[in-house]
């Protein structure tokens, strides 16, 4: 078996705002295995400054995974407990070699087009105009779940743009979730909580920094509506650090992104706890391309979970690989008699 990475950016169309500043490309990495005339793909993909491998050797890290693709999936995954994208992309790899297509990982009624995972609209942040407009498009496209990130502009906008939704949308008709990226002060964080919840939220994802779980424990006891974990989940890499973080601080929620917590297996393991200790869920990609993208939706329809998912963001970019994945009336679906627009001839 032969084993090879390539790196590969992706642009944003527009630039994407989050309280940790704005985006206008991201960095992705492909791995290529083949064997017998057969190719497999697997995507790592890393955000800087947020995820736990974003280090100065990953690129050596991959390297070493290329050399060493012999020790096979389970093996490999043990050894790059500290890199959990290049666990999720190894993962991939494999599951997309042993498969009938490189891009039809996980046979299903979502592949086949029967059915389809409800999802989220996502608003990034941005000046007030713009927020308000991505707001109306998502409302338009029938989105019935809505994500905004809030954090970065003036907190009374951002309540006002909640007040905007609200007068329009009961919380029957459109449900709303938050994240503020760890953007409020422990402090101050209650008081803001206590605001945001005249507006009927569904939940708000991360409000104060990670790392400072006797807050966040206090917060989701006190909490007017559920907090979810996120960027908490991060860096937590055995069985039992994943339960003992779940039971100090006992969220209502958490969110689960394969690239950031070890892909298929280490977000399994997060479920199972999360089901074991009664805790809502649901995943989201971490700005994958494409490839990344449908690997984490056709694992995600398996998992039977029916809450929106976070799995809306292919669309991002401007030089994303054209697939099946489709989003309609605030549903992802996979459109299989459309193909893919990807050669393995771009990474020779």
């Amino acid at each position: 078996m032969k084993a090879t990475y390539h790196k590969y950016i992706l642009n944003f169309k527009r630039p994407s705002g989050t309280s940790r500043g704005v985006m206008t490309e991201k960095e992705t990495w492909f791995i290529v295995l083949e064997q017998d005339g057969k190719k497999g793909i697997g995507e790592c993909g890393i955000l800087r400054g947020l995820s736990i491998d974003d280090r100065p050797d990953y690129e050596e890290k991959l390297q070493w995974t290329c050399d060493n693709i012999q020790l096979e999936k389970d093996q490999l995954w043990e050894a790059l407990l500290e890199f959990p994208s290049i666990q999720f992309g190894v993962e991939m790899a494999f599951q997309s070699l042993v498969s009938e297509s490189p891009f039809l990982l996980f046979p299903s009624d979502f592949t086949n087009g029967a059915k389809s995972i409800l999802i989220n609209g996502l608003v990034w942040m941005g000046e007030e105009a713009f927020m308000k407009q991505q707001i109306e498009e998502k409302l338009a496209q029938g989105f019935t779940c809505i994500k905004l990130k809030i954090g970065a502009i003036d907190f009374d906008k951002e309540l006002q743009l909640l007040r905007f939704i609200r007068e329009h949308f009961t919380p029957e008709q459109v449900e709303i979730r938050v994240d503020a990226n760890g953007a409020f002060n422990e402090i101050s964080a209650l008081d803001k909580l206590t605001q945001l919840s005249e507006f009927k939220l569904h939940s708000i994802e991360q409000p104060i920094q990670k790392n400072n779980t006797d807050s966040m424990a206090e917060l989701c006891k006190i909490t007017p509506f559920p907090i979810a974990l996120d960027e908490e989940l991060i860096g937590v890499f055995s069985l039992a650090e994943k339960e003992q973080l779940l039971l100090k601080i006992k969220p209502q929620y958490i969110i689960l992104k394969p690239s950031f917590i070890g892909g298929f297996r280490g977000t399994q393991e997060w479920i199972s706890l999360a089901k074991k200790h009664k805790i809502g869920w649901w995943v989201t990609s971490a700005l994958e391309s494409n490839i990344g993208l449908n690997a984490i939706a056709q694992w995600t329809f398996l998992q039977h979970n029916l809450m929106p998912q976070g799995l809306g963001t292919g669309a991002l970019f401007t030089n994303n690989f054209d697939c099946p994945l489709q989003v309609l009336q605030g549903q992802l679906w996979y459109k299989k008699e459309l193909d893919w627009a990807f050669d393995f001839n771009l990474f020779k």
